[in-house]
């Protein structure tokens, strides 16, 4: 089969491991109905466990794909699911609705992608000068921001394993 795109390889990078505490931050949290700045650390606080999802900007195929299967899985009845992209809350707003991600699902919105810098995870957008964005990931964390699982792309573009996430959940 041949791709209409070229899969890239990506270098390594030193991100959070399990075992290690994620990074906390405080960034707008979209929902289907308004946002707030709200910090990781209290999302974890309220929750058993927490998925941490970076994902390329909205509207870009993986993130649609990303959100389809997440959504399709019903992951938001183990855990609170939350994204982060470098969309505004505006598009996260938009990706919620047009894909009917409803329920236990939220998105930060991380426009100068800072939090990715805080993981290690932050890569240039092919072809865009001084722009970049996550690299697509996956971490599901415990109350105290415990990584016990986590996942970061190799290469471009890349998935997660869901049946191993599920496993965790």
């Amino acid at each position: 089969m041949e791709l209409d795109f070229e899969v890239v390889d990506l270098d390594p990078v030193d991100h959070p491991e399990e075992g290690d505490t994620a990074p906390d931050f405080t960034r707008p949290l979209v929902n289907d109905e308004f946002w707030a700045d709200e910090s990781l650390s209290s999302l974890c606080a309220d929750s058993e466990q927490v998925v941490l999802v970076f994902h390329p900007m909205d509207g870009a195929f993986p993130a649609t794909y990303i959100w389809n299967e997440i959504r399709d899985r019903a992951w938001h009845e183990q855990a609170t699911v939350v994204g982060v992209s470098i969309s505004t809350p505006y598009e996260h707003k938009q990706l919620l609705e047009e894909r009917e991600i409803e329920g236990n699902h939220r998105l930060f919105s991380d426009p100068a992608n800072g939090v990715a810098q805080q993981y290690n995870i932050d890569m240039d957008l092919d072809g865009m000068a001084g722009i970049e964005e996550p690299r697509p990931s996956v971490f599901v964390l415990d109350s105290d921001r415990t990584v016990e699982y986590a996942w970061v792309a190799e290469e471009w573009p890349d998935f997660p394993d869901y049946d191993a996430v599920e496993a965790q959940l």
